[in-house]
């Protein structure tokens, strides 16, 4: 039985995505996304506890996570949180996971900026390294994103 509740995460990658493809071709990506609450206490942020959301993403999306991002990059994550339950075989005891199924990933740009090379036509006359207030700052990965 699987359920499945919508979920926006931003957290930091704490390995390298995994990749591989299906038996029917389709390309996938698997990391896990740490997520840490911080809470002010007496005037100082303190951390709490951290949660880890396993994740895959496929299609296109999977491939440019792999040119993208590596371990330590804080990631925006849209998709699906998805609930399963079932009975081991072996013991006939219950068990559960839980997995988000992602939509969209990207780095965050709370404490960074990124650089991006756009795919297709120019949008609003810009070119790939520039915006509505001038060029942007960073590194270009191999993906034409870069964390810096």
């Amino acid at each position: 039985m699987s359920t499945r509740v919508p979920i926006s995460i931003e957290g930091n990658l704490v390995a390298d995505p995994d990749y591989g493809e299906s038996q029917n071709g389709t390309k996938f990506a698997k990391f896990t996304v740490a997520v840490t609450d911080r809470k002010l206490e007496d005037g100082k942020w303190v951390d709490g506890d951290t949660q880890y959301h396993r994740t895959t993403v496929f299609g296109r999306t999977a491939e440019n996570v792999r040119a993208s991002l590596a371990k330590g990059d804080t990631v925006i994550v849209n998709g699906n949180l998805e609930f399963r339950h079932w009975t081991d075989q072996a013991t006939g005891e219950p068990r559960a996971a839980t997995e988000v199924v992602a939509d969209s990933v990207g780095p965050s740009l709370r404490y960074t900026t990124a650089e991006v090379t756009r795919r297709g036509p120019k949008a609003d006359g810009l070119d790939a390294s520039a915006s509505a207030s001038g060029p942007v700052a960073g590194a270009s990965g191999p993906a034409g994103i870069g964390i810096a």
